[in-house]
């Protein structure tokens, strides 16, 4: 077999003949081009925000597992030093203050904030018995009785505290489990 038996040796010498083309080619191809009407300008894209273009983060996996270590650290740490301490239950104390001929008696102290309208007492039926339940947390807590909204008076059943004012207060101490 020849090499003018292959027919891709004969391909091949056909495709590497020159090809004559028209001497008006370039002139009708430039009078076609300015009969197409132009687009105009081409808008740009409009900017993409920085937080809604697309990243790529190449980590090595020595980088990969340095992270992951890292991440393994700061949950342990935050479980280990970030306990909050448990809250402690709250305990109903019951405030009874004898008081036969007042018309109103409120409870005052560092749990209400001092404040005389906050733990109004109830009076039980005709002895003169006032009496209030309060829920508190443990701790040590000063307190004092409003008689009548004017006379101040401390816990006859507690022990005694002056307040920084001087005048006479009780405390009571809460204690937890």
């Amino acid at each position: 077999m020849t090499d003018q038996d292959d027919p891709l040796i004969r391909i091949i010498a056909v495709l590497k003949e020159p090809v004559a083309l028209a001497p008006d080619l370039t002139a009708r191809v430039m009078a076609e081009l300015e009969r197409v009407p132009s687009p105009g300008p081409v808008a740009a894209p409009p900017p993409v925000a920085w937080w809604r273009r697309r990243w790529t983060i190449r980590v090595s996996p020595v980088g990969a597992l340095a992270m992951a270590a890292g991440l393994v650290a700061v949950v342990v740490a935050g479980q280990r030093f970030g306990r909050r301490a448990e809250t402690p239950s709250l305990g109903q104390t019951q405030f009874v203050l004898v008081a036969r001929d007042a018309k109103a008696v409120a409870l005052v102290g560092d749990f209400n904030d001092w404040s005389l309208s906050a733990t109004p007492l109830e009076r039980t039926d005709s002895d003169g018995v006032w009496w209030v339940t309060v829920p508190l947390v443990p701790g040590r807590y000063r307190y004092a009785y409003v008689v009548d909204g004017t006379m101040w008076r401390p816990d006859p059943q507690a022990p005694a505290a002056e307040d920084e004012f001087g005048r006479p207060n009780s405390v009571v101490t809460i204690g937890g489990t």
